[in-house]
């Protein structure tokens, strides 16, 4: 597994232990009071990518009633994280160097807690697609178009046949007509609608379009649609 760069040997999130009463008290090495939401991300983020060597990263900021929350995930690494106790162990990899710019104390008997943030980690799609891609996945499409240029080229009345996809998709092998396209998804005449994916998710070589849907289950799950311009 990738193990961080960095020689220092802070105290991390996961070696911290409450006392007999269930107290905790955690303060990261690399906390910076009353920093604002947008710059912590950015901190994070590049710690991540320069302590985690070969992976890349969304981190991404959110303020609710309750606090702040901060939710990181991962969208390539080298490593296999399809077993799951390698998963486990990354993502606990990943929690212990975000943590590090936060502080917490509080209960857990009695469900309390105070912190600068509330983490969350994720194994993205982009992950199994980037995974799914060095294993050689099936139904491969060259990306000759990108997701922007297909947005703007995707019209009402264009036609959409789903030809591969995962076992019992009820949709497999019909044909659907666009009737609008918005900036984050497409709505069908069946008033279903597909949401656009991440670029690094989506090839398109002018007709066959490649969507990666991957999982942990499944790494090369993906929806394969052919593309019918002819009928705008």
């Amino acid at each position: 597994m990738t193990q961080p760069s960095s020689s220092a040997e802070p105290h991390l999130w996961s070696q911290t232990h409450c006392d007999d009463r269930g107290n905790f008290d955690y303060s990261g090495d690399l906390y910076i009071a009353a920093e604002s939401l947008p710059d912590l991300c950015r901190r994070i983020d590049l710690h991540l990518t320069r302590t985690i060597v070969g992976t890349q990263f969304s981190v991404t900021g959110e303020r609710f009633s309750g606090g702040r929350s901060v939710r990181v995930e991962l969208l390539d690494a080298p490593d296999d994280l399809s077993d799951e106790a390698a998963r486990r162990a990354f993502e606990t990899l990943i929690s212990d160097q975000a943590e590090r710019f936060n502080v917490a104390n509080g209960n857990l008997p009695q469900d309390y807690m105070i912190c600068s943030f509330f983490l969350r980690v994720s194994i993205g799609t982009a992950y199994w697609s980037a995974l799914s891609a060095r294993r050689g996945h099936a139904n491969p499409v060259e990306a000759r178009i990108p997701l922007a240029r297909f947005k703007r080229q995707l019209k009402p009345g264009h036609k959409l046949k789903l030809i591969a996809a995962r076992v019992g998709h009820r949709a497999l092998g019909t044909i659907r007509t666009v009737t609008a396209v918005r900036s984050g998804d497409l709505i069908l005449e069946d008033r279903s609608y597909l949401s656009f994916p991440r670029a690094s998710a989506f090839a398109c070589d002018g007709k066959l379009i490649r969507i990666a849907n991957g999982r942990n289950e499944d790494p090369d799950d993906h929806l394969l649609y052919e593309w019918i311009q002819g009928a705008a």
